[in-house]
């Protein structure tokens, strides 16, 4: 009977070891912690798609309250020389950082953040969220206001879009950017994945809104995403199945945005969508998001555009939102894109947004913008986020230093 616990020890650790253990490219510069962060990933959505069968609470929140053990929530007051408060800018909540004051007549910078996590979960008062937005208050004595959007199951697209643009329009009125101590000439718009989605589209918003006086001077966005055309782009196929965002979650988490039947999943996994017979897709918009044009032969490597003649009906006039650039900016016309202020956009190798970043500089230098591109190599989806304990990672902390370095010469 001795043997029983040596073999249930050995069978144990051997299906742990395959649970966790997933093939990573050689650039990835700290694998072994990357899989066991996708592993913890993968088993609190498991448990967490689990309990909603068995009718206990949505996933999406069971995967909230389960992650929290991975950040602290800050409370308000004066931290390090940062002054942190939780508010509302015209009935959307808000944290605002605030720099100690300089002297009379010194004016600060102003930043509007916008976190990601597939429009459903993070908090810009949790994590590393927190703690940059702390660093760029600090460091490059600025104004940060985080926007707390609200978030699906609770709310699907416009809302979340909605949310941050009447947060943006309240930050950049001049009665607040004046009691905030602000440059009105200095005031940029960041995000990151999601956050940088509805950064970018309220940006544009912005640049072309004729009755907003002030106007972003510069937007961030971090690895963005930014269309929901083409879920066969060279960077969703070479990284499908990367850390720690897939190719399928990427859909479901379009899906759930644009409030749209799940079972839809196979159809945009394979274009069917967008299919050459949709009439409400012309030449001209399908150029909006042509990657073989659009990329460099580096990214394209071997791939072929995946064009299907006729998909299954309906989907587009299903889910309109699909064509809305509100939802998906890179569909904006390049008129639009034209008056978008100096841009930052981060990509990273590995992972699935990749090319709709890329994609969203070259239309962007099109257009005649001004655009700094900073592509990490070794870089994977979501490192922006993961630079301090428990979660770290080299690439990450090069990533967020890049970030501020950006904003400390441009804004």
């Amino acid at each position: 009977m001795r043997l029983l616990p040596l073999v249930v020890s050995v069978v144990s650790a051997l299906s742990l070891a395959y649970y966790v253990y997933i093939p990573l490219p050689d650039a990835i510069q700290e694998p072994w912690k990357l899989m066991l962060l996708d592993a913890s990933f993968r088993a609190t959505f498991h448990l967490a798609v689990l309990k909603q069968w068995l009718g206990l609470d949505h996933y999406i929140k069971s995967i909230r309250q389960s992650t929290e053990f991975l950040s602290s929530e800050s409370s308000g007051g004066v931290i390090p020389g940062v002054k942190i408060r939780d508010i509302t800018f015209d009935g959307v909540a808000v944290r605002l950082y605030e720099p100690p004051a300089g002297g009379e007549g010194h004016l600060r910078r102003g930043l509007l953040y916008l976190h990601g996590g597939g429009w459903a979960l993070g908090s810009s008062k949790r994590g590393t969220y927190d703690q940059i937005n702390r660093m760029v208050s600090d460091e490059l004595n600025t104004v940060v206001v985080a926007v707390e959007y609200r978030l699906y199951p609770e709310v699907h697209f416009p809302v979340p879009y909605l949310d941050c643009l009447a947060a943006a329009k309240h930050f950049l009125s001049p009665e607040v950017l004046s009691k905030y101590a602000i440059d009105p000439e200095r005031v940029a718009v960041a995000g990151d994945s999601a956050g940088g989605n509805l950064a970018a589209a309220v940006a544009q918003e912005i640049s072309t809104d004729d009755g907003v006086s002030v106007k972003f001077s510069v937007q961030a966005l971090i690895y963005p995403v930014l269309q929901a055309l083409d879920f066969n782009t060279p960077s969703y196929l070479q990284n499908q199945q990367m850390p720690v965002l897939s190719r399928n979650l990427m859909v479901q988490f379009w899906l759930q945005y644009l409030n749209a039947d799940l079972s839809l999943q196979p159809q945009l996994l394979a274009n069917n969508h967008s299919a050459l017979h949709r009439s409400t897709i012309t030449p001209e918009l399908r150029s909006r998001v042509d990657w073989s044009v659009l990329l460099q032969q580096k990214y394209k490597k071997d791939h072929q555009p995946v064009v299907v003649e006729k998909g299954a009906h309906g989907i587009v006039k299903d889910v309109p939102a699909l064509l809305d650039v509100r939802a998906a900016p890179l569909l904006a016309s390049s008129e639009v894109l034209a008056k978008s202020p100096r841009s930052y956009v981060l990509t990273c190798e590995y992972d699935v947004l990749r090319d709709d970043g890329l994609m969203y500089a070259r239309r962007l230098r099109d257009a005649g913008v001004t655009v700094t591109s900073e592509h990490y190599e070794d870089g994977f989806h979501g490192c922006f986020s993961f630079v301090a304990w428990p979660i770290e990672f080299e690439v990450g902390k090069r990533a967020v230093r890049g970030y501020l370095d950006w904003l400390q010469k441009n804004l």
